[in-house]
Protein backbone atom coordinates (compact mmCIF):
# COMPACT_ATOMS: atom_id res chain seq x y z
CA UNK A 1 0.00 0.00 0.00
CA UNK A 2 3.05 2.28 0.98
CA UNK A 3 4.45 1.54 -2.55
CA UNK A 4 1.27 2.85 -4.36
CA UNK A 5 1.50 5.58 -2.59
CA UNK A 6 4.73 6.68 -2.97
CA UNK A 7 4.47 5.47 -6.92
CA UNK A 8 1.62 7.99 -6.75
CA UNK A 9 3.57 11.14 -5.41
CA UNK A 10 6.84 10.41 -7.79
CA UNK A 11 3.94 10.16 -10.73
CA UNK A 12 2.50 13.45 -9.67
CA UNK A 13 6.21 15.08 -8.94
CA UNK A 14 7.02 13.94 -12.76
CA UNK A 15 3.09 15.29 -14.02
CA UNK A 16 4.34 18.47 -12.14
CA UNK A 17 8.19 18.94 -13.52
CA UNK A 18 6.35 18.23 -17.08
CA UNK A 19 3.55 21.27 -16.16
CA UNK A 20 7.13 23.38 -15.09
CA UNK A 21 8.45 23.07 -18.83
CA UNK A 22 5.73 23.85 -20.75
CA UNK A 23 5.56 27.07 -18.60
CA UNK A 24 5.43 31.12 -20.43
CA UNK A 25 6.08 34.34 -19.72
CA UNK A 26 2.86 36.53 -19.85
CA UNK A 27 2.46 40.19 -20.86
CA UNK A 28 2.66 40.80 -17.30
CA UNK A 29 5.67 42.33 -16.05
CA UNK A 30 5.12 42.02 -12.39
CA UNK A 31 4.24 38.54 -12.64
CA UNK A 32 7.34 37.92 -14.58
CA UNK A 33 9.79 39.45 -12.09
CA UNK A 34 7.74 37.55 -9.06
CA UNK A 35 7.65 34.18 -10.95
CA UNK A 36 11.32 35.18 -12.13
CA UNK A 37 12.20 35.87 -8.59
CA UNK A 38 10.54 32.67 -6.87
CA UNK A 39 12.90 30.30 -9.20
CA UNK A 40 15.65 31.79 -8.74
CA UNK A 41 14.95 32.03 -4.18
CA UNK A 42 17.77 31.65 -2.40
CA UNK A 43 20.17 31.47 -5.42
CA UNK A 44 22.56 34.35 -4.46
CA UNK A 45 24.81 34.65 -7.56
CA UNK A 46 21.76 35.30 -9.36
CA UNK A 47 21.15 38.86 -10.10
CA UNK A 48 18.17 41.38 -10.84
CA UNK A 49 18.92 44.79 -12.36
CA UNK A 50 15.84 47.09 -12.99
CA UNK A 51 15.82 50.10 -15.18
CA UNK A 52 14.28 51.82 -17.45
CA UNK A 53 15.26 54.44 -20.47
CA UNK A 54 16.05 57.81 -20.25
CA UNK A 55 13.66 58.94 -23.24
CA UNK A 56 10.33 56.52 -22.48
CA UNK A 57 9.76 55.90 -18.80
CA UNK A 58 7.16 53.78 -18.97
CA UNK A 59 8.96 51.47 -20.14
CA UNK A 60 10.39 49.01 -17.20
CA UNK A 61 13.10 46.62 -18.17
CA UNK A 62 15.09 43.66 -15.98
CA UNK A 63 18.38 42.07 -16.84
CA UNK A 64 18.73 38.90 -14.98
CA UNK A 65 21.93 36.96 -14.77
CA UNK A 66 24.70 34.95 -13.27
CA UNK A 67 27.26 37.00 -11.77
CA UNK A 68 30.75 35.11 -12.30
CA UNK A 69 29.52 33.37 -15.30
CA UNK A 70 28.13 36.23 -17.45
CA UNK A 71 30.87 39.53 -18.40
CA UNK A 72 29.65 42.03 -16.42
CA UNK A 73 32.01 45.01 -19.09
CA UNK A 74 29.17 43.74 -21.90
CA UNK A 75 26.34 43.77 -19.76
CA UNK A 76 27.42 47.52 -18.54
CA UNK A 77 28.13 48.44 -21.99
CA UNK A 78 26.39 46.80 -24.62
CA UNK A 79 22.95 45.84 -23.13
CA UNK A 80 22.05 48.52 -20.31
CA UNK A 81 23.82 51.48 -21.32
CA UNK A 82 22.29 51.36 -25.26
CA UNK A 83 18.74 50.57 -23.55
CA UNK A 84 18.87 53.61 -21.32
CA UNK A 85 20.16 56.16 -23.95
CA UNK A 86 18.48 55.18 -26.91
CA UNK A 87 14.93 56.23 -27.89
CA UNK A 88 13.14 52.85 -27.20
CA UNK A 89 9.81 52.70 -29.36
CA UNK A 90 6.28 51.75 -27.55
CA UNK A 91 4.86 49.52 -29.57
CA UNK A 92 4.12 45.79 -30.12
CA UNK A 93 7.74 45.13 -31.80
CA UNK A 94 9.69 46.63 -29.04
CA UNK A 95 11.28 43.12 -28.87
CA UNK A 96 12.36 43.18 -32.41
CA UNK A 97 13.33 46.67 -32.24
CA UNK A 98 15.83 45.74 -29.56
CA UNK A 99 17.34 43.47 -31.24
CA UNK A 100 17.46 45.28 -34.53
CA UNK A 101 18.41 48.78 -33.46
CA UNK A 102 19.55 49.01 -29.45
CA UNK A 103 21.41 45.89 -28.62
CA UNK A 104 24.88 45.24 -29.21
CA UNK A 105 25.92 41.81 -28.49
CA UNK A 106 26.72 38.93 -30.95
CA UNK A 107 24.24 36.80 -30.05
CA UNK A 108 20.48 37.60 -29.08
CA UNK A 109 17.07 35.36 -29.38
CA UNK A 110 13.37 35.50 -28.09
CA UNK A 111 12.33 33.27 -25.42
CA UNK A 112 9.37 32.53 -23.69
CA UNK A 113 9.73 29.53 -22.07
CA UNK A 114 10.53 29.40 -17.90
CA UNK A 115 12.77 26.20 -18.91
CA UNK A 116 14.80 27.79 -21.35
CA UNK A 117 15.36 31.06 -19.37
CA UNK A 118 16.71 29.01 -16.86
CA UNK A 119 19.04 26.62 -19.09
CA UNK A 120 20.60 29.76 -20.49
CA UNK A 121 21.00 32.24 -17.51
CA UNK A 122 22.81 29.28 -15.13
CA UNK A 123 25.18 28.73 -18.36
CA UNK A 124 26.17 32.81 -18.63
CA UNK A 125 23.58 34.24 -20.71
CA UNK A 126 21.61 37.25 -19.63
CA UNK A 127 17.60 37.78 -19.83
CA UNK A 128 16.46 41.17 -20.34
CA UNK A 129 12.66 41.08 -19.24
CA UNK A 130 10.66 44.09 -21.18
CA UNK A 131 7.05 45.11 -20.06
CA UNK A 132 4.19 44.84 -21.99
CA UNK A 133 6.13 41.55 -23.72
CA UNK A 134 4.71 37.95 -23.72
CA UNK A 135 8.51 37.19 -24.54
CA UNK A 136 12.34 38.67 -23.61
CA UNK A 137 15.51 38.33 -24.82
CA UNK A 138 18.46 35.82 -24.48
CA UNK A 139 21.51 38.13 -24.64
CA UNK A 140 25.11 36.18 -25.11
CA UNK A 141 27.15 37.24 -22.26
CA UNK A 142 29.11 34.14 -21.02
CA UNK A 143 32.78 34.64 -19.57
CA UNK A 144 33.92 32.23 -17.46
CA UNK A 145 37.36 30.92 -16.49
CA UNK A 146 38.68 27.87 -18.84
CA UNK A 147 42.22 25.77 -19.11
CA UNK A 148 44.76 26.40 -21.49
CA UNK A 149 45.09 24.53 -24.50
CA UNK A 150 47.89 21.30 -23.92
CA UNK A 151 49.02 18.50 -24.60
CA UNK A 152 47.17 15.46 -22.89
CA UNK A 153 48.94 13.71 -20.27
CA UNK A 154 47.55 10.05 -21.01
CA UNK A 155 48.23 10.67 -25.03
CA UNK A 156 51.59 12.31 -25.21
CA UNK A 157 53.47 11.77 -27.91
CA UNK A 158 56.96 12.15 -29.92
CA UNK A 159 55.87 13.88 -32.27
CA UNK A 160 53.06 15.36 -34.18
CA UNK A 161 50.73 18.09 -32.94
CA UNK A 162 50.43 19.42 -29.38
CA UNK A 163 46.92 20.20 -28.49
CA UNK A 164 44.61 18.65 -26.35
CA UNK A 165 40.78 19.39 -25.64
CA UNK A 166 39.57 21.49 -22.31
CA UNK A 167 36.66 21.01 -20.56
CA UNK A 168 34.88 24.18 -22.44
CA UNK A 169 32.99 23.10 -25.40
CA UNK A 170 32.94 26.01 -27.62
CA UNK A 171 36.78 25.77 -27.30
CA UNK A 172 37.15 22.07 -27.66
CA UNK A 173 34.51 22.41 -31.36
CA UNK A 174 37.17 25.53 -32.48
CA UNK A 175 40.05 23.18 -32.43
CA UNK A 176 38.25 20.68 -34.51
CA UNK A 177 36.44 23.56 -36.88
CA UNK A 178 40.47 24.86 -37.55
CA UNK A 179 41.61 21.74 -38.57
CA UNK A 180 38.26 20.66 -41.23
CA UNK A 181 37.29 24.36 -43.26
CA UNK A 182 34.63 22.59 -44.94
CA UNK A 183 31.10 23.34 -45.34
CA UNK A 184 30.82 19.70 -44.89
CA UNK A 185 31.23 19.41 -41.14
CA UNK A 186 28.28 19.20 -39.07
CA UNK A 187 27.90 20.37 -35.38
CA UNK A 188 24.59 19.68 -33.86
CA UNK A 189 24.01 20.46 -29.75
CA UNK A 190 22.05 18.30 -27.91
CA UNK A 191 20.93 18.40 -24.12
CA UNK A 192 21.41 15.77 -21.29
CA UNK A 193 20.57 15.38 -17.81
CA UNK A 194 17.26 16.42 -16.05
CA UNK A 195 19.26 18.44 -13.63
CA UNK A 196 22.21 18.98 -15.05
CA UNK A 197 21.14 20.14 -18.73
CA UNK A 198 24.26 19.13 -20.10
CA UNK A 199 25.06 20.54 -23.44
CA UNK A 200 25.95 17.69 -26.04
CA UNK A 201 27.45 18.62 -29.43
CA UNK A 202 27.44 16.07 -32.25
CA UNK A 203 30.16 16.31 -34.89
CA UNK A 204 30.60 14.61 -38.03
CA UNK A 205 31.18 15.33 -42.07
CA UNK A 206 28.02 15.18 -43.99
CA UNK A 207 29.24 14.02 -46.78
CA UNK A 208 30.92 10.39 -44.80
CA UNK A 209 28.81 9.56 -42.27
CA UNK A 210 26.67 6.12 -42.24
CA UNK A 211 23.32 8.09 -41.61
CA UNK A 212 21.83 4.74 -40.11
CA UNK A 213 24.51 5.16 -37.40
CA UNK A 214 23.84 8.68 -36.82
CA UNK A 215 19.95 8.42 -36.72
CA UNK A 216 21.00 5.06 -34.08
CA UNK A 217 23.07 7.09 -31.68
CA UNK A 218 20.27 10.33 -32.08
CA UNK A 219 17.70 6.77 -31.36
CA UNK A 220 19.93 6.15 -27.92
CA UNK A 221 20.66 9.91 -26.70
CA UNK A 222 17.15 10.71 -26.92
CA UNK A 223 16.36 7.41 -24.76
CA UNK A 224 18.49 8.35 -21.71
CA UNK A 225 16.64 9.71 -18.53
CA UNK A 226 19.05 10.50 -15.88
CA UNK A 227 19.05 13.49 -13.34
CA UNK A 228 23.21 14.22 -14.52
CA UNK A 229 25.47 14.15 -17.09
CA UNK A 230 28.95 15.62 -15.64
CA UNK A 231 31.15 13.57 -17.79
CA UNK A 232 31.91 12.08 -21.23
CA UNK A 233 31.93 8.61 -19.34
CA UNK A 234 28.17 8.69 -18.51
CA UNK A 235 27.27 8.97 -22.40
CA UNK A 236 29.54 6.24 -22.87
CA UNK A 237 27.88 3.98 -20.82
CA UNK A 238 24.31 4.86 -21.38
CA UNK A 239 24.55 4.09 -25.13
CA UNK A 240 27.27 1.35 -25.49
CA UNK A 241 26.45 -1.74 -27.13
CA UNK A 242 27.53 -4.81 -24.96
CA UNK A 243 26.76 -3.48 -21.87
CA UNK A 244 28.21 -6.28 -19.73
CA UNK A 245 31.29 -6.12 -21.83
CA UNK A 246 34.82 -5.44 -20.55
CA UNK A 247 35.86 -4.39 -23.69
CA UNK A 248 35.17 -1.01 -24.94
CA UNK A 249 32.22 -0.27 -27.40
CA UNK A 250 32.98 3.57 -27.89
CA UNK A 251 36.02 5.42 -28.38
CA UNK A 252 37.44 8.37 -26.71
CA UNK A 253 40.13 10.92 -26.73
CA UNK A 254 41.64 13.97 -26.04
CA UNK A 255 43.50 14.70 -29.19
CA UNK A 256 41.72 17.12 -32.14
CA UNK A 257 43.63 15.14 -34.28
CA UNK A 258 42.74 12.32 -33.36
CA UNK A 259 38.74 13.38 -33.78
CA UNK A 260 39.55 14.76 -36.90
CA UNK A 261 41.08 11.48 -38.31
CA UNK A 262 37.89 9.86 -37.04
CA UNK A 263 35.99 11.91 -38.72
CA UNK A 264 37.47 11.93 -42.19
CA UNK A 265 36.77 7.94 -42.08
CA UNK A 266 33.11 8.24 -41.33
CA UNK A 267 33.60 8.29 -37.66
CA UNK A 268 30.52 10.59 -35.57
CA UNK A 269 32.55 12.38 -32.59
CA UNK A 270 30.15 13.34 -29.51
CA UNK A 271 31.36 16.09 -27.28
CA UNK A 272 30.42 16.97 -23.64
CA UNK A 273 30.33 20.07 -22.07
CA UNK A 274 32.81 20.44 -19.00
CA UNK A 275 34.91 17.32 -19.82
CA UNK A 276 37.98 16.95 -22.16
CA UNK A 277 36.95 13.45 -23.32
CA UNK A 278 35.41 13.18 -26.54
CA UNK A 279 33.46 10.33 -28.19
CA UNK A 280 33.89 8.30 -31.28
CA UNK A 281 31.31 6.26 -32.51
CA UNK A 282 31.23 3.42 -34.34
CA UNK A 283 34.44 1.78 -32.49
CA UNK A 284 36.59 -0.95 -34.14
CA UNK A 285 38.82 -3.81 -31.71
CA UNK A 286 42.12 -2.86 -33.90
CA UNK A 287 41.43 0.71 -32.33
CA UNK A 288 42.91 -0.82 -29.33
CA UNK A 289 46.05 -1.10 -30.51
CA UNK A 290 46.28 2.45 -33.04
CA UNK A 291 48.18 5.09 -31.95
CA UNK A 292 48.20 8.56 -33.37
CA UNK A 293 51.75 8.39 -33.69
CA UNK A 294 51.18 5.72 -36.00
CA UNK A 295 50.77 8.66 -38.79
CA UNK A 296 53.05 10.68 -37.98
CA UNK A 297 56.23 8.48 -37.74
CA UNK A 298 57.73 6.56 -41.08
CA UNK A 299 54.86 3.31 -42.41
CA UNK A 300 57.48 0.97 -41.19
CA UNK A 301 58.03 1.60 -37.81
CA UNK A 302 54.69 2.18 -36.70
CA UNK A 303 53.71 -1.14 -38.42
CA UNK A 304 56.11 -2.67 -35.93
CA UNK A 305 55.23 -0.82 -32.97
CA UNK A 306 51.41 -1.89 -33.78
CA UNK A 307 52.53 -5.68 -33.94
CA UNK A 308 54.48 -4.82 -30.55
CA UNK A 309 51.38 -3.87 -29.01
CA UNK A 310 48.99 -6.66 -30.48
CA UNK A 311 51.95 -9.28 -28.99
CA UNK A 312 51.69 -7.11 -26.00
CA UNK A 313 48.24 -7.70 -25.26
CA UNK A 314 48.32 -11.50 -25.84
CA UNK A 315 51.55 -11.36 -23.51
CA UNK A 316 50.34 -9.78 -20.28
CA UNK A 317 46.91 -11.86 -20.39
CA UNK A 318 48.13 -15.25 -21.19
CA UNK A 319 52.06 -15.23 -19.52
CA UNK A 320 50.66 -16.14 -15.87
CA UNK A 321 47.94 -18.46 -16.88
CA UNK A 322 50.51 -20.40 -19.01
CA UNK A 323 53.45 -20.32 -16.55
CA UNK A 324 50.78 -21.82 -13.66
CA UNK A 325 49.60 -24.33 -16.33
CA UNK A 326 53.30 -25.78 -16.91
CA UNK A 327 54.38 -25.06 -13.35
CA UNK A 328 51.15 -27.04 -11.85
CA UNK A 329 50.37 -29.51 -14.65
CA UNK A 330 52.94 -30.05 -17.75
CA UNK A 331 55.97 -29.92 -15.75
CA UNK A 332 57.05 -32.05 -18.68
CA UNK A 333 56.92 -29.38 -21.14
CA UNK A 334 60.06 -27.44 -19.68
CA UNK A 335 64.08 -28.58 -20.68
CA UNK A 336 64.94 -31.02 -16.99
CA UNK A 337 67.46 -28.36 -15.79
CA UNK A 338 64.98 -25.63 -16.01
CA UNK A 339 62.03 -27.23 -14.39
CA UNK A 340 64.53 -28.55 -11.25
CA UNK A 341 65.96 -25.04 -10.82
CA UNK A 342 62.33 -24.34 -10.26
CA UNK A 343 61.16 -26.85 -8.47
CA UNK A 344 64.07 -25.83 -6.32
CA UNK A 345 63.17 -22.47 -5.88
CA UNK A 346 59.90 -23.45 -4.93
CA UNK A 347 60.65 -26.09 -2.06
CA UNK A 348 60.60 -23.10 0.43
CA UNK A 349 57.39 -21.69 -0.75
CA UNK A 350 54.20 -21.94 1.74
CA UNK A 351 51.82 -20.97 -0.75
CA UNK A 352 50.95 -23.14 -4.19
CA UNK A 353 51.92 -21.71 -7.58
CA UNK A 354 48.36 -20.49 -8.41
CA UNK A 355 47.66 -18.85 -4.92
CA UNK A 356 51.32 -17.17 -6.15
CA UNK A 357 50.04 -15.89 -8.71
CA UNK A 358 47.24 -14.13 -7.93
CA UNK A 359 48.47 -12.91 -4.79
CA UNK A 360 51.33 -11.42 -6.63
CA UNK A 361 49.18 -9.71 -9.70
CA UNK A 362 47.15 -7.77 -7.15
CA UNK A 363 50.22 -6.85 -5.15
CA UNK A 364 51.39 -5.16 -8.50
CA UNK A 365 47.58 -3.61 -9.46
CA UNK A 366 47.65 -2.69 -6.06
CA UNK A 367 51.20 -0.60 -6.47
CA UNK A 368 50.01 0.67 -10.03
CA UNK A 369 46.74 2.01 -8.40
CA UNK A 370 48.66 3.99 -5.58
CA UNK A 371 51.30 5.12 -8.57
CA UNK A 372 48.73 6.27 -10.73
CA UNK A 373 46.35 7.87 -7.83
CA UNK A 374 49.43 10.42 -5.98
CA UNK A 375 51.75 12.99 -7.36
CA UNK A 376 53.31 12.51 -10.47
CA UNK A 377 56.94 12.92 -8.94
CA UNK A 378 55.96 10.73 -5.63
CA UNK A 379 53.93 8.17 -7.77
CA UNK A 380 56.83 7.08 -10.36
CA UNK A 381 59.15 6.85 -6.85
CA UNK A 382 56.42 4.91 -4.89
CA UNK A 383 55.82 2.55 -8.07
CA UNK A 384 59.77 2.13 -9.11
CA UNK A 385 60.80 1.64 -5.36
CA UNK A 386 57.54 -0.38 -3.92
CA UNK A 387 57.98 -2.79 -6.80
CA UNK A 388 61.86 -3.35 -6.03
CA UNK A 389 61.83 -3.77 -1.90
CA UNK A 390 58.49 -5.65 -2.16
CA UNK A 391 59.69 -8.55 -4.74
CA UNK A 392 62.97 -8.77 -3.00
CA UNK A 393 62.05 -8.71 0.12
CA UNK A 394 59.52 -11.48 -0.36
CA UNK A 395 62.22 -13.46 -2.28
CA UNK A 396 64.54 -13.02 0.05
CA UNK A 397 62.09 -13.90 2.88
CA UNK A 398 60.47 -16.90 1.10
CA UNK A 399 56.90 -15.91 0.83
CA UNK A 400 57.69 -16.07 -3.27
CA UNK A 401 59.79 -18.07 -5.88
CA UNK A 402 61.72 -15.85 -7.80
CA UNK A 403 60.37 -17.07 -11.36
CA UNK A 404 56.90 -15.77 -10.19
CA UNK A 405 58.53 -12.06 -9.74
CA UNK A 406 59.91 -12.35 -13.49
CA UNK A 407 56.17 -13.59 -14.65
CA UNK A 408 55.22 -10.53 -12.83
CA UNK A 409 57.28 -8.19 -13.90
CA UNK A 410 56.79 -9.38 -17.44
CA UNK A 411 52.93 -8.89 -17.42
CA UNK A 412 52.99 -5.75 -15.98
CA UNK A 413 55.60 -4.33 -19.16
CA UNK A 414 53.63 -5.83 -21.77
CA UNK A 415 50.32 -4.18 -19.95
CA UNK A 416 52.13 -0.56 -20.70
CA UNK A 417 51.85 -0.87 -24.39
CA UNK A 418 47.96 -1.04 -24.00
CA UNK A 419 47.25 1.14 -21.50
CA UNK A 420 43.82 1.75 -23.15
CA UNK A 421 42.85 -1.97 -22.47
CA UNK A 422 43.52 -2.17 -18.86
CA UNK A 423 39.79 -3.02 -17.43
CA UNK A 424 39.41 -5.68 -20.42
CA UNK A 425 43.34 -7.05 -19.68
CA UNK A 426 42.68 -7.37 -15.90
CA UNK A 427 39.51 -8.94 -16.33
CA UNK A 428 41.27 -11.59 -19.20
CA UNK A 429 44.45 -12.28 -17.20
CA UNK A 430 42.51 -13.14 -13.70
CA UNK A 431 40.15 -15.02 -15.97
CA UNK A 432 42.53 -17.27 -17.59
CA UNK A 433 44.19 -17.48 -14.36
CA UNK A 434 41.59 -19.14 -12.93
CA UNK A 435 40.92 -21.51 -15.54
CA UNK A 436 44.65 -22.51 -15.59
CA UNK A 437 44.89 -23.00 -12.05
CA UNK A 438 41.87 -25.61 -12.56
CA UNK A 439 42.38 -27.50 -15.52
CA UNK A 440 45.94 -26.68 -16.51
CA UNK A 441 46.12 -26.04 -20.51
CA UNK A 442 42.97 -27.39 -20.63
CA UNK A 443 41.67 -24.68 -19.20
CA UNK A 444 43.62 -21.99 -21.21
CA UNK A 445 42.42 -23.53 -24.17
CA UNK A 446 38.73 -22.94 -23.03
CA UNK A 447 39.81 -19.27 -22.01
CA UNK A 448 41.30 -18.12 -25.08
CA UNK A 449 38.29 -20.02 -27.01
CA UNK A 450 35.78 -18.19 -24.59
CA UNK A 451 37.82 -14.70 -24.97
CA UNK A 452 37.82 -15.17 -28.73
CA UNK A 453 34.49 -15.88 -28.80
CA UNK A 454 33.44 -12.76 -27.02
CA UNK A 455 35.61 -10.42 -29.39
CA UNK A 456 34.21 -11.70 -32.29
CA UNK A 457 30.70 -10.83 -31.28
CA UNK A 458 31.61 -7.34 -30.21
CA UNK A 459 29.33 -4.37 -31.53
CA UNK A 460 29.47 -1.13 -31.80
CA UNK A 461 26.21 1.04 -33.28
CA UNK A 462 25.41 -2.58 -34.94
CA UNK A 463 28.70 -2.89 -36.74
CA UNK A 464 31.22 -5.82 -35.82
CA UNK A 465 34.28 -4.53 -34.12
CA UNK A 466 36.94 -7.49 -35.29
CA UNK A 467 35.17 -9.03 -38.71
CA UNK A 468 35.21 -7.05 -41.89
CA UNK A 469 31.83 -6.57 -43.62
CA UNK A 470 32.87 -8.18 -46.85
CA UNK A 471 35.68 -10.49 -48.00
CA UNK A 472 39.64 -9.76 -47.25
CA UNK A 473 40.98 -7.26 -49.12
CA UNK A 474 44.22 -4.91 -49.17
CA UNK A 475 42.12 -1.91 -48.75
CA UNK A 476 40.47 -3.07 -45.83
CA UNK A 477 43.86 -4.78 -44.08
CA UNK A 478 45.93 -1.82 -44.91
CA UNK A 479 45.55 -0.09 -41.51
CA UNK A 480 44.81 -2.96 -39.03
CA UNK A 481 48.06 -4.81 -37.75
CA UNK A 482 50.10 -2.76 -40.24
CA UNK A 483 49.65 0.67 -41.52
CA UNK A 484 50.24 0.80 -45.43
CA UNK A 485 51.94 3.94 -46.17
CA UNK A 486 49.49 6.81 -47.69
CA UNK A 487 49.70 6.61 -51.11
CA UNK A 488 48.27 3.31 -50.75
CA UNK A 489 45.48 3.74 -48.25
CA UNK A 490 43.01 5.16 -50.86
CA UNK A 491 39.51 3.80 -49.40
CA UNK A 492 38.26 4.48 -46.20
CA UNK A 493 36.78 1.46 -43.50
CA UNK A 494 33.84 0.25 -45.19
CA UNK A 495 31.54 -0.65 -42.31
CA UNK A 496 31.91 2.88 -41.12
CA UNK A 497 32.14 5.06 -44.05
CA UNK A 498 29.24 6.14 -46.94
CA UNK A 499 31.63 7.04 -49.18
CA UNK A 500 34.82 5.24 -49.36
CA UNK A 501 37.09 6.93 -51.44
CA UNK A 502 39.77 9.17 -50.15
CA UNK A 503 42.40 9.70 -52.84
CA UNK A 504 41.87 8.80 -56.24
CA UNK A 505 43.69 5.38 -57.83
CA UNK A 506 47.46 7.17 -58.54
CA UNK A 507 49.67 4.91 -56.38
CA UNK A 508 53.01 6.45 -55.45
CA UNK A 509 56.02 5.15 -56.46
Amino acid sequence: MFWFGGKKKKDNQSITAKKSKKAKLTACYETNLTCLKAIFQDDDPIQFREFKSSNNNKIRFCVIYCDGLADSAIIDEHIIKPVMLDYIPDDTKIIDSLIMQVIQTDSAKKVSFFQEIINDVTYGDTLLLVEGSHEALLLNTKSFKARSITEPESEKILTGPREGFTETLITNLSLVRRKLRTQQVKMKYYSAGEQTHTQLCIVYMDDIVNKNILRELYRRLDAIHIDSVLDANYISELIRDNTWSPFRAVGYTERPDVVVGKLLEGRIALFVDGSPVVLTIPYLFIENFQNSEDYYLNFYYASFSRSLRVVGFFLTVLVPAFYIAVVAFHRELLPTSLIVHIATERQSVPFPAALEAFLMLIIFDILRETGLRMPTNIGQALGIVGALVLGQAAVEAKLVAAPMIIIVAITGITNLLIPQMNAPVLVARFGLLAFASCLGFLGVTLGVAILLIHILNLRSFGIEQLTPGRNLQYQEVKDTLIRAPWWQMRDRPLSTARNIVRQDSKEGK
